[in-house]
């Protein structure tokens, strides 16, 4: 049996694919506030808005790469059981090469029906336009989780987690809950890797090692410690 790794991934990871973040001091996402663009609230007042913002990242993404920190993560197949759990929307760790992958916040190159949350669909190319329905007559909205929306997949996400043998944090503070709380899911003798530059407060916690890096120099140099961990792995 391989040991299970579990892998919780936020947008510094992206970040290195030339994906910006969008929680700066300033709280605008590339000019507008989030709460107009990433809210139901946003979506009421100005559906067109919001598309057009969307739109734009999607396309972004569709021109990005996996990086290779995306790579690394995908090579640790060789070796673990591996489980993404990711809160970022793109698609670059499937593109990267992982098998297994959870998206908390939804996945941008899906659209879903405002009626029937469970209608979604695949999309072909990079907008959604006012007047692109579903099956049931209904506007279809991008496939994301926007504040104050309930969290669908943080209970899968949250029983992956507590079967972790490795847990890996890569690219996020995990300062936003829910996906904050995944980290306290694991056993109190499951050893914690950070990669992150920043230091969260759990950095306290003597199951942690930090690498206070970027995703990708970070994940280079932890290939090479996981790597032994494994009793499977031949010499």
């Amino acid at each position: 049996m391989q040991k299970k790794l579990v892998v919780l991934t936020g947008a510094g990871i992206s970040a290195e694919s030339g994906i910006p973040t969008f929680r700066g001091a300033d709280g605008l996402w590339e000019g507008h506030d989030v709460m107009e663009v990433a809210s139901p609230q946003g979506w009421a007042k100005n559906q067109a808005l919001v598309l057009d913002f969307y739109n734009q990242r999607r396309k972004a993404v569709l021109e990005a790469e996996p990086n290779e920190a995306h790579k690394i993560l995908a090579e640790l197949e060789e070796y673990y059981d591996v489980q993404i759990i990711t809160q970022n929307i793109d698609d670059l760790h499937e593109r990267g090469g992982s098998s297994n992958v959870l998206h908390l916040h939804g996945e941008i190159r899906k659209a879903r029906s405002c009626q029937d949350e469970n209608l979604i669909y695949e999309l072909d190319g990079w907008e959604i336009n006012e007047g692109d329905l579903c099956e049931k007559g209904s506007q279809l909205r991008p496939h994301i989780v926007w504040f104050g929306e309930m969290v669908p997949m943080i209970e899968p996400a949250a029983r992956i987690t507590a079967s972790a043998d490795i847990l890996l944090v890569v690219g996020t503070s995990l300062q936003v809950y829910p996906a904050a709380g995944l980290i306290h899911q694991v056993e109190t003798d499951v050893p914690i890797y950070v990669v992150d530059p920043s230091t969260p407060e759990y950095y306290g916690n003597n199951q942690v090692s930090a690498i206070a890096k970027s995703a990708v120099e970070g994940m280079k140099e932890l290939k090479e410690k996981l790597k032994p961990l494994n009793p499977q792995r031949e010499n």
